[in-house]
């Protein structure tokens, strides 16, 4: 500390009616915002997306044979067998195995999936 800032310091003290500096905030005020925003980032983002990976997983796990099944890269195609980790499917012709993560939907009829995969304009 400098001889100057060192005077100035007990010149502010000395002379009557300047204000005292404030008592310094306390740690944990500072906090609470972030506090509060971790919450709310929890409750918008996280477990939203918790529920839809938890729903996806549940709907490919009871995917059975002869279900009409939709892929994430469009394949339209029946479950002609299951296994573990993969499943048979038949398109038009064509008779493959795909990953049971490669499942986008499964659906009722071929013609109602394009409804329900496409994005609604508000």
């Amino acid at each position: 500390m400098t001889l100057l800032a060192f005077i100035g310091f007990f010149a502010a003290e000395a002379v009557p009616g300047t204000p005292t500096p404030a008592a310094p905030v306390p740690m944990w005020t500072n906090l609470v915002p972030l506090a509060l925003m971790i919450v709310v980032f929890y409750f918008l983002l996280i477990r939203p997306q918790q529920k839809q990976a938890r729903q996806q997983d549940d709907m490919r796990k009871a995917i059975k044979k002869g279900d009409k099944i939709v892929t994430t890269g469009g394949i339209l195609g029946t479950v002609v067998g299951v296994k573990d980790k993969s499943l048979t499917i038949r398109s038009e012709e064509t008779k493959f195995e795909i990953l049971k993560s490669a499942v986008g939907q499964v659906v009722e009829d071929f013609d109602k999936a394009d409804a329900v995969a496409a994005p609604t304009k508000a």
